[in-house]
């Protein structure tokens, strides 16, 4: 894990809200996102599906999907907004400065351009490379993230390779311009667990080759254990729990957090036991409850929860563990 002195931050957001615009008027899908990321970090936002994590990094980079929007906020990146950025500025930054591993290979790939000309296309845009040089990293990319048989493999289109070397080859155009920051949006789903620690595995190791902050989005806290510095736990588009890895697996705060560690199958579990579930289903966006939207499936819910929305303060002892919960922070004031 990384030193925690001295750190720069890289990636600030501040109060990010995102909107659709639905049947009955605009629906808040991202609700204030506070996170960041700081220089040679990697940062894990974990939550259920629907909660908002993917949104959250595509509103960064203004990628969204037509009618939905930015309403709100500010996105920092290296000190400048990315949400006050022309076009034409964006376009720099996305694949150069920022490089992004998409969901599902098979769907962002183009199905009809070979692996090779869809690695060496960011190299010719943003570092103005000749083809021929452009072919040549092509080769050390795929190299680099473990692909036998590199130049062989430039000729291949998206379905003659596996599901692994399609993701490693996302991998490879996200890495392409050496950006300062690679956001991996659940980068391992639908993989075997093997291919899963494999590629686990390949961004430990480049992020330690190449001094990168990485971004990971997963809905999987046990895959993470090892692999990031700090977890921000997101629960209906927004930030519930933050703290170092270490700090939220042990004294995990939200009740929130422990309902997702507590589903973790674990080897001391006896036989046939039941798993551990949080009951109920997070809110529709457009009808989230008045107060903490966790409140409806709370064991520890009080009558404040139903009517404030708690802030994500810190917690004693800690300035780097931080909760949004009015239960927790009374039991800290407390103790």
């Amino acid at each position: 894990m990384m030193d925690t002195q001295n750190r720069e931050r890289l990636l600030d957001v501040r109060a990010l809200t995102v909107e659709i615009d639905g049947r009955n008027g605009p629906a808040i899908v991202v609700d204030g996102i506070d996170l960041h990321v700081d220089k040679g970090e990697t940062l894990g936002v974990v939550g259920e599906s629907g909660c908002g994590k993917s949104l959250t990094m595509l509103s960064l980079m203004r990628l969204l999907p037509n009618k939905i929007k930015v309403a709100k906020g500010t996105a920092t990146f290296a000190g400048r907004d990315l949400q006050t950025m022309s076009n034409a500025e964006l376009r720099k930054v996305r694949g150069g400065d920022i490089g992004f591993v998409f969901q599902d290979p098979m769907t962002s790939l183009n199905p009809v351009m070979r692996v090779g000309d869809q690695i060496c296309e960011p190299l010719i845009y943003h570092r103005r490379m000749k083809k021929s040089e452009a072919r040549v990293r092509a080769v050390e990319l795929l190299r680099l993230v473990g692909i036998p048989g590199p130049e062989e493999r430039l000729q291949a289109f998206p379905h003659e390779l596996s599901g692994g070397m399609r993701q490693r080859v996302m991998i490879a155009i996200g890495l392409a311009c050496n950006p300062k920051l690679l956001i991996a949006d659940e980068p391992t789903t639908a993989l075997d667990v093997t291919i899963q620690a494999q590629i686990v595995d390949l961004v430990k190791d480049l992020r330690a080759k190449l001094g990168m902050s990485v971004v990971w989005i997963t809905h999987d806290l046990a895959l993470i254990a090892g692999l990031v510095d700090r977890v921000a736990v997101l629960y209906a588009g927004t930030v519930v729990e933050d703290a170092p890895v270490d700090e939220l697996y042990a004294r995990p705060s939200h009740p929130y957090t422990r309902g997702l560690l507590s589903s973790i199958p674990k080897l001391s579990d006896p036989p046939a036991s039941r798993l551990s579930s949080i009951g109920g289903t997070p809110p529709e966006p457009g009808r989230r409850p008045k107060g903490c939207p966790f409140a409806p499936r709370c064991p520890l819910v009080e009558a404040v929860c139903h009517e404030k929305v708690p802030r994500l303060e810190p917690l004693s002892g800690s300035s780097n563990h931080r909760a949004a919960c009015f239960v927790v922070q009374r039991m800290q004031e407390a103790a």
